[in-house]
């Protein structure tokens, strides 16, 4: 596939080499711990061993660099080990979603062209189905055998030249609004990820504690540097407040990556206090961050917290290191260096400092390109009158004298009622500054009145619905009242805690005005 042409510099960096990084690893520190997950911990040794032993498998059945494997799994250690196997063979890896459709999966494998499929039991039960008709001849390997699968008797090829541009992984979008679409990251932007946080602390000495999954691009830009810089990941395999909180303390974890929701979920614990955490930097990324749980985080957890904002499909990358700017809170920080931004109108037109628009970038860390869709590829990017290029990322919002980004939502989420536009990131934020709510959404619903009208759904246990209403309408703008407002137990998220917005929006049922 073409790349498109604001990224085809990249070919001239300087690559970093994670295959020959493990190797190396493997000699220097033998016996430190590579990966533990649950009772199960593998050396750097052992981790490259085994990674060798898959690999020389997998070649001995036709796996070529350039070749795709998928796995649908939880996060285990020898799901890690995949990941190593793979790429030492200078293949791709497709890391599928276990919470996709039977659909979906069919698809996306079909999509990716995957030699072989590695699942685990509950992948097989939920995916039996669907996995059969898409695969070859190699078929499915049961990730929680692999001995039986291992072949003693293949060869592990050489570790071959490093192409920057070839493909390192797939990782497929969440599929909430459609088929999703495969992005194709390649080894010069996954070089960048990790040579980059290499500035956040990372090193032999890190412990890196990950609770969300490792077919997740918020993951994976903590577990791929933890590795290449020959540190230790602790994989937690289902988020659990209590138990992670168990974890921080018996690995004594110097970092961790953690979705909004499990800050708030760790936080409200009752035996947070108990707990003695040594954690030197703490990352969130994926969803809305609001200034308020920054500020507890900041406040009642040691170490520093950097937020970060971007696409899976990379362009523009936004880094904002809360505890080095407690009066920036609202905002998602600054472009991250070597990254430009630009806020444009629905014109192509750029926007003056403050005014909303939607946000457009280039950088070096941009994907390849949309896996078999050179049209979807094509529509990701903004031609601008110099004919440079640009990464759309359907984002709307504004940036301040200090090139701090403020995130208003997606261009998708905007509310247009009776003309005017309606952001609900500012009624939500109206809503949290209510006694007793603990999470709200906005989003805009039919309305023969209006065309759009927003609705509210709200986490506020014991709340009353029309008081929690009446009081959000006497502090917003006219345009900005909410036609409802419908108290819930939860809200629907993905794997990594986005709020389902499109859910909600489609299983409201009651009336508005």
């Amino acid at each position: 596939m073409d790349r498109p042409a604001a990224q085809r510099h990249r070919v001239e960096m300087t690559c970093f080499d994670f295959p020959a990084a493990i190797l190396a690893h493997a000699v220097d520190r033998p016996d430190h711990p590579a990966i533990i997950c649950g009772d199960h911990r593998i050396t750097w040794r052992a981790f490259a061993a085994r990674a060798d032993a898959v690999a020389a498998t997998l070649a001995k059945l036709g796996t070529r660099p350039g070749d795709v494997v998928a796995a649908i799994a939880a996060s285990s250690v020898d799901y890690a080990v995949l990941w190593a196997a793979v790429l030492r063979l200078r293949a791709t890896i497709a890391p599928l979603a276990p919470s996709s459709t039977p659909e979906q999966i069919a698809a996306m494998i079909g999509d990716s062209g995957a030699r072989l499929v590695f699942t685990d039991a509950a992948a097989r039960r939920d995916f039996g189905g669907a996995l059969g008709p898409t695969l070859n001849k190699y078929g499915i390997v049961d990730l929680e055998n692999l001995d039986a699968w291992i072949d003693p008797s293949s060869d592990v090829p050489p570790l071959a030249d490093l192409d920057p541009t070839a493909s390192f992984n797939i990782i497929y979008s969440s599929g909430t609004t459609g088929t999703p679409k495969g992005i194709i990251q390649s080894a010069a932007m996954r070089s960048l990820h990790i040579t980059g946080a290499k500035a956040l602390g990372y090193s032999g000495d890190s412990i890196t504690l990950l609770s969300t999954p490792l077919y997740s691009n918020t993951t994976l830009v903590s577990f791929l540097p933890t590795l290449a810089w020959g540190g230790t990941a602790v994989l937690q395999a289902k988020f659990n407040s209590s138990e992670w909180l168990a974890l921080a303390e018996t690995h004594q974890a110097s970092h961790t990556m953690l979705v909004p929701v499990q800050y708030r979920r760790v936080l409200a614990d009752p035996n947070f206090d108990n707990h003695k955490l040594v954690l030197q930097m703490k990352f969130c990324t994926s969803a809305p961050f609001p200034a308020e749980l920054k500020a507890e985080v900041l406040r009642r957890m040691p170490g520093g917290l950097v937020e970060f904002f971007g696409m899976t499909e990379g362009g523009v990358s936004f880094v904002f290191p809360a505890h080095l700017h407690p009066d920036k809170l609202h905002t998602v920080g600054r472009a991250s260096e070597g990254h430009a931004v630009r806020i444009i109108d629905e014109d192509g037109i750029d926007v003056a400092p403050g005014t909303p628009g939607e946000i457009v970038g280039q950088s070096p860390a941009t994907m390849n390109g949309y896996k078999n869709r050179p049209d979807l590829t094509a529509k990701a990017f903004w031609t601008a009158p110099d004919g440079s290029q640009w990464l759309r990322t359907g984002d709307i919002g504004r940036l301040d004298e200090d090139g701090f980004l403020t995130l208003m939502d997606r261009a998708k989420d905007m509310i247009i009622s009776g003309g005017f536009n309606i952001y609900p990131s500012d009624i939500e934020a109206v809503l949290l500054a209510l006694p007793g709510v603990v999470e709200a959404a906005v989003v805009g619903v039919a309305s023969d009145r209006w065309g759009e009208t927003p609705v509210a759904f709200v986490v506020a246990p014991g709340g009353d619905a029309a008081g929690l209403r009446a009081a959000a309408n006497a502090s917003v703008g006219k345009t900005q009242r909410l036609a409802a407002l419908v108290l819930v137990d939860d809200l629907p998220r993905s794997h990594i805690g986005k709020v389902l917005k499109r859910e909600l929006r489609d299983g409201f049922t009651g009336t508005v005005d």
